[in-house]
C-alpha cells in the first residue's frame, strides 16, 4: 500500500482591504448566527472609512489557503491606540510608558466598534479546525514581527477559542462579562415576565404603559424596508448620544447610508415615531437566532422610550420569531433589572516584553476571580423569583 501523500501545507496571505477576498469565499467561513465578522459588515466599515486611512484601524487581515482551496480567515487590524475595542488595556499601556517600555503598535484582532463574542479565527462554520488555527496565530505573530507591533489581542472570541487557546503558553486569557439575554423556550411575553418577582414585574409593565401611553408610534422594521430619511434619522440619533455621553463617534455618516444599500439584510430597527417623524430608534442586528442590539439614540425629550427600543421590545421579538440569544452591548449594570444576565465574554493577548508579560498575567489572574465573584453577586440580585433564573440557566 502506498504512504499517504503529505498534506498541503497551510500558506497564511495579509490583505489590507476585504475588497481583496471574494464575499461568498470569506463568508463560507464564519459562523451562521455572526453578523459581524461577514465579508458585508467588514467591507462596509473600510468603505464607509470608519476604519482605514485616518482612523487607527489599519486593516491588515489574514487568509489560510491550502492549495487552491481557502480554509481560513482572521479579521485583524494594526493599531497605534485602544480606543473602539472595549476590551480595556489603557492600565496596561500606562504601566509600559512608565516603565519606559514601547506597548503601541498592537495588532487586535475583533470587529472594530462591535463588543460581540465571535469567531476571530474563522474556520467554518463546524468545529475549529485546529490546524487553521495554529496557521492563523502563526500568521498574527508573523505580522507582528513586520510591523514591530508589541502586543497581540484577541477580542471576544468564543469560549470554544480560548480553551483551545489559553494553553498556549505565550498567550494569556482574560474573562469578562457582559448581560445577556437568553431564551428557555418561553411562549410568549407574559410567560418570560412570568419569572419576575412581582416588584420586577410591575416596574417593567409600568415602563411599557409609558412607552405606549408617550404618543409616539413603535415599529419593528427591516433594514431594507426603512426609507432613506430613516436612516438618516439614526445616523442623527447615534451622533447625539455619542455627544450627551461625551464619546467618540466612531462610524462615519456614510457608514449608515452604506448599510442602508448592503446591510439592509442583517438590520433590525426599533423605530419610534411622531405623525411620521423619527423620534427615537435604536439598531440591531441579527443572523440565524442571535440579535445584537447596536445603537441608539432619540430627540429631546423621548429619553423614556429607551427601555422599550432597547430591551423590551427586542426580547418580546425574539421570543415571537424563536430567537435563543440577545446581546445588548458593552456595559449597562441597569440590564440587569430587565433580564440579562452576567455572561462571561473571552479574550486573548500575548505581550512581547517579557516583565510586562508577567504582570499582565498575574493581573489576571486576580482579575478573573474578581470578575467571577462580581457575576454571582449581581445574579444573586437580579429579578427572577427565587424558584427560577428566568435566564435560560435553569
Amino acid at each position: 500500500m502506498a504512504p499517504r501523500p503529505p498534506p498541503t501545507p497551510i500558506e497564511i496571505q495579509v490583505i489590507s482591504s476585504m475588497k481583496e477576498v471574494q464575499p461568498d469565499r470569506w463568508d463560507a467561513l464564519v459562523q451562521p448566527d455572526d453578523p459581524f465578522t461577514e465579508h458585508a459588515f467588514l467591507h462596509a466599515l473600510e468603505a464607509s472609512g470608519s476604519v482605514g486611512p485616518g482612523t487607527g484601524w489599519q486593516p491588515v487581515h489574514l487568509l489560510a489557503r491550502q492549495g487552491e482551496a481557502l480554509v481560513g480567515a482572521a479579521p485583524l487590524y494594526l493599531k497605534h491606540h485602544s480606543y473602539g475595542e472595549y476590551i480595556f488595556d489603557w492600565g496596561w499601556a500606562e504601566a509600559a510608558q512608565r516603565a519606559g517600555v514601547a506597548y503601541y503598535p498592537k495588532l487586535t484582532s475583533a470587529v472594530p466598534f462591535t463588543p460581540v463574542t465571535g469567531r476571530r479565527l474563522l474556520t467554518g462554520p463546524g468545529p475549529l479546525n485546529e490546524p487553521v488555527c495554529t496557521a492563523l496565530i502563526s500568521g498574527m505573530r508573523a505580522v507582528a514581527k513586520t510591523t514591530k507591533a508589541q502586543s497581540i489581542h484577541l477580542l471576544f472570541t468564543t469560549e470554544e477559542e480560548h480553551a483551545l487557546l489559553v494553553s498556549d503558553p505565550d498567550l494569556i486569557g482574560r474573562v469578562t462579562h457582559q448581560f445577556h439575554w437568553h431564551n428557555a423556550d418561553y411562549t410568549d411575553w407574559e410567560d418570560w415576565l412570568g419569572h419576575f418577582r412581582s416588584r420586577r414585574r410591575k416596574e417593567v409593565r409600568r415602563e411599557r404603559r409609558q412607552a405606549s401611553e408617550s404618543g409616539a408610534r413603535i415599529r419593528v422594521l427591516p433594514g431594507h424596508a426603512l426609507a432613506a430619511e430613516d436612516w438618516a434619522a439614526l445616523d442623527r440619533f447615534y451622533r447625539d448620544t455619542v455627544q450627551r455621553k461625551w464619546a467618540q463617534a466612531y462610524l462615519s455618516p456614510d457608514f449608515f447610508s452604506h448599510a442602508r444599500e448592503h446591510l439592509g439584510h442583517r438590520t433590525l430597527i426599533f423605530l419610534a415615531d411622531e405623525q411620521g417623524t423619527p423620534v427615537a430608534g435604536a439598531l440591531a442586528f441579527q443572523r440565524g437566532r442571535h440579535l445584537f442590539g447596536r445603537y441608539w439614540g432619540c430627540a429631546p425629550g423621548w429619553e423614556r422610550l429607551h427601555f422599550e427600543l432597547c430591551y423590551h421590545r427586542p426580547i418580546d421579538y425574539c421570543i415571537e420569531h424563536g430567537l435563543s440569544r440577545f446581546e445588548a452591548g458593552a456595559q449597562g449594570i441597569h440590564k440587569i433589572q430587565r433580564g440579562l444576565m452576567p455572561a462571561h465574554t473571552w479574550s486573548l493577548h500575548q505581550v512581547a516584553h517579557p516583565g510586562l508579560a508577567r504582570a499582565v498575567r498575574e493581573a489576571m489572574v486576580h482579575e478573573g476571580a474578581r470578575i467571577q465573584e462580581e457575576m454571582t453577586l449581581l445574579k444573586r440580585h437580579g429579578p427572577f423569583r427565587r424558584d427560577t433564573t428566568g435566564d435560560g440557566s435553569g
